[in-house]
């Protein structure tokens, strides 16, 4: 009976020892997810952070924080979600320079909040899902946004188009940046809705 308790403590100590050296595992706790990055026009944005604040950190996105800012969506774009935000860059705003000087204007502050919400589409959205949907449409999906009117999405020469209305498009050039409140994919367009 002695050496059955002699060989039980140890053992036991050797086991709990092992449990408190597992990552992020505490006894008592759930594991926390790993935090994963991806980069950015040269930045390192990060997983645990939300669509603003990665956005913010994004050298590529500078008018698109500038604009989230000025139409007051910096709370709900930070807010759990999930969201997937389909991001055009700095030059895709530099692409329209009227348009994005008019939608600047805080008199248009209603204009751009539909226009900055034709970007957002409910649910966390990786580049395989859209690749999938697209599929499972024949060749199209469509996605509708936070704004209640679609985009359509279909693959060219292995890349994803998207359709705005008034003949705006987009093609993804950065997929699956993740949030922890969503997914960004970078594109080189502004989506534009119907503006009613």
């Amino acid at each position: 009976m002695t050496r059955v308790k002699r060989f039980a403590t140890p053992f036991l100590a050797t086991a709990l020892f092992g449990m408190t050296l597992l990552p992020g595992a505490a006894i008592g706790q759930e594991a926390q997810p790993q935090v994963t990055t991806s980069e950015v026009g040269g930045a390192t944005l990060y997983s645990n952070w939300n669509i603003v604040q990665n956005a913010t950190k994004s050298p590529l996105h500078k008018t698109l924080i500038k604009a989230i800012s000025s139409a007051g969506l910096v709370e709900e774009l930070s807010a759990p979600g999930p969201f997937t935000l389909f991001a055009p860059t700095d030059k895709a705003f530099a692409a329209i320079p009227k348009m994005s000087g008019w939608l600047m204007n805080p008199a248009n502050s209603a204009a751009l909040v539909e226009v900055l919400n034709f970007h957002v589409v409910p649910g966390r959205l990786t580049a395989a899902d859209l690749y999938k949907r697209i599929k499972a449409g024949g060749g199209s999906a469509v996605l509708t946004t936070v704004a209640g009117e679609d985009l359509k999405l279909t693959e060219v020469q292995g890349n994803i188009k998207i359709e705005g209305t008034q003949g705006s498009v987009g093609f993804v050039t950065e997929t699956d940046v993740e949030q922890s409140n969503g997914m960004i994919h970078v594109i080189n367009g502004v989506l534009m809705p119907t503006m009613g």
